[in-house]
């Protein structure tokens, strides 16, 4: 599967819990079409690849659905996930409450500030980052989202690959880079950049792409 049908796929999983969530039973591929920003066509070439098949008039069972994409997501394995850095963007992260309804759980946040980990009102305990490798270990945690300054981004991420996180998504101005593991394995790294993000927009606002002209 590359990249872009598993975003397709990740997409599909989210929709169809929403659909369940209102109480619907069945879905079409136009509905999965428009949420994921794909044609009807994508949707059953995708879901074809993956030997999934629904009725021609009767659509597909969200609940056989969603069984379908939850193992080809890996959704029975542990989706637990720290937060690295308990500044705003960090204690923002802690607060949304969009990961639960996809199975990512946010377990734990880390930070350097006394002030920041002795704080009780957070709805997320907060440790000293001393005590890093014992609650990933003790949790179960695959993933660390980085949201620390410039100057401790490649430090934290030493700190997370050494404790056993093996999956980091970087908010860190410093792009950070797949490392091999002692297991011979890769560190899976997302870096976001929201300056740059934006940055794009601007300049796209600025000079615009002329639209392709047809024949």
């Amino acid at each position: 599967m590359n990249n872009d049908q598993l975003t397709r796929i990740t997409r599909y999983y989210r929709a169809l819990n929403r659909l369940r969530s209102i109480g619907l039973e069945k879905v079409f591929a136009h509905n999965l079409a428009d949420a994921a920003g794909v044609s009807a066509a994508v949707v059953r070439k995708d879901f074809s690849q993956l030997s999934i098949h629904g009725q021609k008039r009767g659509g597909y069972e969200i609940v056989d659905l969603i069984n379908s994409l939850s193992e080809i997501l890996g959704k029975g394995d542990s989706q637990n996930a720290i937060i690295v850095g308990c500044g705003r963007i960090g204690l923002a992260l802690m607060h949304y409450g969009g990961f639960e309804p996809d199975g990512i759980k946010i377990v734990a946040g880390f930070d350097s500030d006394p002030q920041v980990y002795s704080d009780s009102s957070q709805p997320i305990s907060i440790y000293p980052l001393s005590r890093l490798e014992e609650v990933v270990d003790a949790l179960d945690v695959k993933v660390g989202i980085v949201t620390v300054p410039e100057i401790a981004a490649a430090d934290t991420y030493h700190k997370l690959l050494k404790a056993g996180v093996k999956g980091i998504l970087n908010f860190s101005p410093v792009t950070l880079k797949p490392v091999q593991l002692k297991d011979n394995s890769m560190s899976v790294v997302q870096n976001i950049n929201l300056s740059l993000s934006l940055e794009k927009i601007f300049y796209e606002l600025k000079f615009p792409k002329k639209p392709k002209t047809t024949i």
